[in-house]
């Protein structure tokens, strides 16, 4: 049997009178008051409370940094309150302008998880590249700046801390973040909760297993009525974009303000911001109530009594949608005026109101895609000597389409603003099964052409296609170098932000060897080209009258010169983009065949993706004014033979493209 070791020790209870004995020490209250707190169970917060109370912004991740404070994005409380254990709702869909705090509200929901509702949780950016720079960026200050979750979780340079750039673990779950390319990280393990971030960047399949977002949202299916999904976007392209057909598919919740002169409540439009022609200080939002204008100040106190309403039905009674534009922006961020400066500037320019009204007004843009009439190109041909590159090309790249007895290549001069120019438009003979073919297509990469302004410019890049016997074109670009051809394959679907993707190593054939990763592939979303191409096509022209005073071609405008046959014009609008309907009802836009040929079209696409791969969607002013200054704005000694000698740059009894290098110097 048991006995106590010594008659004096403390009973485990006090017993009467034992009171003031137990608690007559210094410090005995400190210690009551903490074991009193150790009882006491946590507060139940709702993810905005929680974010009050224990976010910090980091000065390396926010404008403004210091402690979260809800009050100044108002419209994202009832959001974030729907991500909490207690609400019902399980998909909360949010298609929204760029810049209006949701990635901060959905980072103050990864940290309530981590700290009041622990679970697996994934995170899902547009790629793995993404994700990890999301992680160094946005992640680890939201860890470093809160103590609640720091003490969760262990700093990545401790052992066995489980945190590295995308996994972040913490007592009882998992932070696991990846991209939308990846259908390994996709499918790694079970989440309750899933935040897909900018899901209109999503490629169309991840690694051709299927959408990623379906993907993603079936790690949560296990957790039944518990899961939680948060779909986050800026919208893209009506009928393609993801964000919109979810949005469309829920309650349609707008953010209802009230007119600070007559109360009526309503949702911000941009038709309703009016200004003084030239003058966008002068912006005011007239009331769709009163018509009495309302400045800008009185906003602070319209979003504070501002309020969510459904506006629809949804199609799932556990998904609810919300959309807000960038005229909803507290003081200090994006004002009126400033909307309405971007909205003057995007005047004239498709490319650019399409950017208005996916970052500014969350809306999608309505791409029309319908094919111009080849005659009217026909009549637009212009006259420059054949064979030769216009003064504003800068460079040359060249579109390869691999057919069972031809290869055909169009050769395409670009200049600033992506304006352009056919240069030349070849077909080989043979199909690729026929040596001398390939002889000859190699023949071209040594090719020049000469410039208006004196020099000789080869194909700074080639891409070709793989669509059709991919083994023999791997080996051929293997033989010529992958710093001047790209094989590319083509896939459907529009993504604006990265319309070429990779490169990705594939298998090539080498005399009769396979080679693993032996070649380089890049893939292509041909729908943005294609309709980039069309839009380009429709811009207009500055009259004869215009061009005598000095104006200047639009960026992006098509070239075509007289030597262009009828037969190569109806391939190269051989397409229009129409809006079909799936098995589920939704819309989506698909290219469809005007005619059966149309390889105009796609050399000039791949053309136009070997100009994307060569970088001249990034370029700053100061690399095309290389260029132009390597041209020469005006020759200042030309030799009989044509040869450009210039001071200081190219050595004299050489050709300007033997100077710059056998194949793509400038790149």
């Amino acid at each position: 049997m048991y006995a106590p070791t010594s008659l004096s020790s403390p009973r485990s209870g006090p017993t009467s009178g034992d009171d003031d004995a137990l608690t007559d020490f210094d410090g005995a209250g400190e210690i009551l008051r903490a074991w009193g707190n150790g009882l006491r169970p946590d507060p139940d917060l709702t993810v905005s409370e929680w974010a009050d109370r224990h976010r910090m912004l980091s000065g390396r991740a926010s404008a403004e940094p210091g402690r979260y404070r809800t009050v100044r994005t108002p419209y994202m409380r009832e959001i974030m309150d729907r991500l909490s254990p207690g609400d019902t709702m399980q998909r909360i869909v949010f298609m929204k302008a760029a810049q209006v705090g949701a990635t901060e509200a959905g980072n103050n929901w990864i940290g309530f998880a981590i700290h009041q509702a622990p679970g697996p949780m994934l995170a899902v950016q547009p790629t793995v590249d993404l994700a990890k720079r999301n992680s160094r960026q946005r992640i680890d200050p939201l860890i470093d700046e809160s103590p609640e979750l720091r003490e969760r979780v262990k700093p990545a340079r401790s052992r066995d801390a489980g945190n590295t750039m995308l996994s972040k673990e913490f007592a009882g779950g998992i932070l696991i973040m990846t991209g939308a390319n990846s259908a390994v990280g996709l499918r790694s393990t079970p989440a309750r909760y899933i935040f897909l971030d900018e899901v209109d960047a999503y490629p169309a399949s991840a690694d051709e297993e299927g959408d990623p977002v379906t993907l993603a949202e079936a790690r949560s299916l296990t957790f039944g009525h518990r899961r939680k999904v948060l779909l986050v976007s800026t919208p893209t392209i009506r009928g393609l974009s993801r964000i919109e057909r979810e949005y469309e598919a829920s309650d349609q919740r707008r953010f209802f303000v009230p007119c600070p002169h007559c109360g009526h409540a309503q949702w911000l439009k941009f038709d309703r911001l009016r200004w003084q022609k030239g003058r966008p200080e002068t912006a005011e939002y007239h009331c769709e109530g009163c018509e009495t204008p309302i400045a800008e100040h009185h906003k602070t106190a319209m979003l504070e009594n501002g309020e969510w309403r459904a506006t629809a039905t949804a199609a799932d009674p556990t998904t609810v949608g919300y959309h807000l534009s960038a005229l909803y922006s507290p003081i200090g961020w994006l004002s009126w005026e400033r909307i309405v400066r971007a909205w003057d500037a995007a005047q004239g320019s498709d490319e650019a109101i399409k950017a208005f009204r996916n970052t500014i007004l969350g809306e999608t843009w309505v791409e029309t895609g319908e094919a111009p009439d080849w005659q009217r190109l026909y009549d637009r041909r212009e006259r420059w000597t054949s064979g030769t590159v216009p003064a504003g090309g800068l460079f040359l790249t060249a579109g390869a389409d691999v057919q069972k007895d031809r290869i055909e290549v169009d050769v395409w001069a670009w200049g600033r603003g992506l304006e352009s120019w056919l240069v030349d438009h070849v077909v080989i003979e043979g199909g690729p099964d026929r040596h001398d073919a390939w002889s000859e297509l190699t023949a071209l990469l040594d090719r020049s052409w000469p410039h208006e302004r004196g020099a000789h410019l080869r194909i700074a890049r080639l891409a070709i296609d793989t669509g059709y016997e991919a083994p023999a074109v791997y080996s051929w670009s293997r033989a010529q170098g992958f710093a001047q051809v790209s094989p590319v394959k083509g896939v459907e679907g529009f993504n604006r932000s990265s319309p070429v993707s990779g490169p990705t190593f594939v298998d090539a054939t080498e005399g009769g060897k396979r080679l693993r990763r032996g070649a380089r592939l890049w893939t292509v979303a041909v729908s943005t080209f294609k309709a980039e191409t069309y839009r380009f096509l429709r811009l207009a022209r500055p009259t004869d009258e215009e061009m005598a005073d000095g104006a200047a071609f639009p960026p992006g405008s098509v070239h075509l010169p007289h030597w262009v046959e009828n037969e190569w014009l109806k391939q190269f609008v051989a397409e229009q983009l129409v809006t079909v309907r799936t098995k589920r009802g939704f819309a989506r836009l698909e290219w469809q065949k005007l005619r059966e040929r149309n390889e105009a079209l796609d050399c000039r696409v791949y053309a136009r993706a070997a100009a994307w791969i060569a970088g001249a969607d990034r370029w700053p002013d100061e690399k095309w004014r290389d260029l132009e200054d390597q041209l020469g704005a005006a020759p200042t000694d030309t030799d009989p033979a044509g040869q450009i000698n210039r001071p200081g740059q190219a050595p004299q009894g050489k050709r300007r493209s033997d100077w710059l290098g056998r194949r793509g110097g400038w790149f």
